[in-house]
């Protein structure tokens, strides 16, 4: 089953943190910066720990220099 999943991101941060604002959607910070894709993995890695799925199953689709990203999950 596939899902989509949006998400909000903060670069450059102190700390790495995730909320979930539904089963769907999050904000997460991550202290990796946002040039040569550092961010998007950082937020991959954190993403897939927090659903506890491998991180090739989270495909970044859409947003990949913009802070509003989609990801998609495929099981």
């Amino acid at each position: 089953m596939e899902q989509y999943i949006k998400v909000k991101v903060h670069a450059g941060e102190k700390h790495n943190k995730l909320v979930e604002k539904s089963a769907d959607t999050f904000e997460i910070w991550v202290k990796a910066p946002a040039e040569q894709g550092r961010a998007n993995e950082a937020v991959r890695m954190v993403l897939a720990e927090y659903m506890g799925v491998a991180e090739n199953k989270l495909s970044l689709i859409k947003g990949a220099t913009s802070p509003a990203k989609i990801f998609l999950k495929r099981d």
